[in-house]
């Protein structure tokens, strides 16, 4: 007995051996091979995928690798996806609150862009009168856009542009976009528009003291001050004239102002809210709305056509905006962004009066609550422009339409009585 069960176990010992080299063999082959480190598969990316593009678009080698010499991706820029993972909805961006739109207009912030206004105002008086009779945009505008992207350039712009862009378009969530920003930007190094090393900008990318994307730093800089060059991020001449340059861009009619804060009777519908919808000025007096100054509408407005807006809904101020308000959204797509514009262009102009209707109580809702609410309008056949979970012009008269159809007061601005109904 003995004997057979030390045959057995060096017979064990010997087959066992040969199994266990198999596995591991096994184990070897078909274990991934591990990833190449991220600043390998970035520089094979510049060299195999963007440089031939880049190439192809008139770039120069010389250009390319000053632009790209010793650069690395920026991992701790926001919404990157490494490569070969799946994008997902940061948790906190999920569940972050709104705001109330009070919170945009807080005094502290506005008064830095109305009083810088008035200091720059007087100090580059000459420069917007130019300005103005070339482009038609009134300066106290283009001062307010200055001083809210910028702080009038104190705005430190700490990244390399070609870092940013580079990383954005190699491994963010929007790749394609980035990828022709990255394009545009060695186009402007190219062009000799600006040095590699003048090219800094901000964590998204946007160069100087406009905020301009390369692709619209191509459209709209302007050289103002004929030096030969379009300087956005030195040049008070130039940068106050390419913001001018970008508004007429889009359309920004000259001898119009933006709009200016009314009084909406009950009966008037906030859901009339949005560009799409537009009355000439006299229609809305008809129908009651005023302006909270009591002064009557310029003659020469009333013909022309005017768009209710009402960002809190019935919590908050309204307004009687003008198209130009809209070409001021092509700057940042925000109602709040537009009227803090518009607002602070005014103050600039006329004094720190503040709006004369005061806002609600609203915005302490998750954004996934208002994403629920507005996935829920969806499905009932209303258009909210997309659950994002920012109540937009859309959802908000979408908002009122339902309101008023299931017999409820037409607030047209989501609550967590409404959330709770509708989810």
């Amino acid at each position: 007995m003995g004997g057979s069960v030390e045959t057995t176990e060096r017979g064990f010992s010997k087959y066992g051996f040969v199994f266990l080299l198999i596995a591991v063999i096994s184990c070897i082959l078909t274990t991934p091979t591990r990833a190449a480190p991220i600043d390998d598969q970035f520089q094979a990316w510049l060299q195999t995928d963007l440089w031939p593009e880049a190439k192809s678009k008139g770039i120069s080698k010389k250009t390319f690798d000053a632009a790209f010499t010793g650069v690395k991706p920026n991992l701790k820029l926001p919404d990157l996806v490494m490569p070969g993972e799946t994008p997902t909805t940061p948790e906190k961006q999920h569940q972050a609150e709104f705001g109330p739109p009070a919170n945009y207009f807080a005094e502290k912030i506005i008064r830095a862009v109305t009083t810088g206004g008035r200091t720059r105002e007087s100090a580059n008086a000459r420069v917007l009168g130019l300005i103005e009779k070339r482009y038609g945009v009134p300066g106290d505008i283009v001062l307010a856009i200055w001083g809210r992207e910028t702080g009038f350039g104190a705005a430190k712009m700490p990244y390399d542009a070609f870092e940013v862009l580079g990383t954005k378009a190699f491994m963010s969530t929007k790749k394609d976009f980035f990828r022709t920003e990255v394009l545009a930007a060695l186009e402007i190094v190219e062009r000799g528009l600006a040095p590699v090393n003048a090219m800094k900008s901000s964590w998204a990318g946007a160069l100087g003291q406009p905020q301009f994307m390369p692709t619209s730093f191509l459209k709209h800089a302007v050289d103002f001050d004929g030096d030969g060059r379009p300087d956005i991020w030195n040049s008070t001449p130039d940068v106050l004239a390419s913001i001018a340059n970008y508004l007429v861009h889009y359309g920004w009619v000259r001898g119009r102002g933006w709009g200016t804060e009314v009084t909406v009777p009950t009966n008037v519908s906030c859901s009339l809210e949005g560009p799409d919808q537009g009355k000439t000025i006299s229609d809305w007096v008809a129908m009651g709305i005023r302006r909270v100054d009591n002064r009557a509408f310029q003659a020469s407005e009333l013909k022309a056509e005017g768009f209710l807006l009402m960002p809190a809904g019935r919590s908050g101020p309204a307004f009687i905006v003008t198209p130009n308000f809209y070409v001021i959204k092509q700057y940042n797509n925000s109602d709040l962004y537009g009227l803090f514009i518009g607002h602070a262009a005014d103050r600039i102009a006329k004094g720190d009066a503040t709006f004369v209707d005061s806002w609600g109580a609203v915005g302490d809702l998750h954004r996934s609550d208002i994403a629920a609410l507005q996935r829920a309008l969806e499905a009932k056949g209303y258009d909210v422009g997309s659950a994002d979970g920012l109540p937009g012009f859309k959802t908000r008269r979408s908002i009122g339409v339902w309101q008023s159809k299931n017999g409820k007061p037409a607030t047209c601005f989501p609550d967590a009585a409404l959330v709770s109904q509708l989810k």
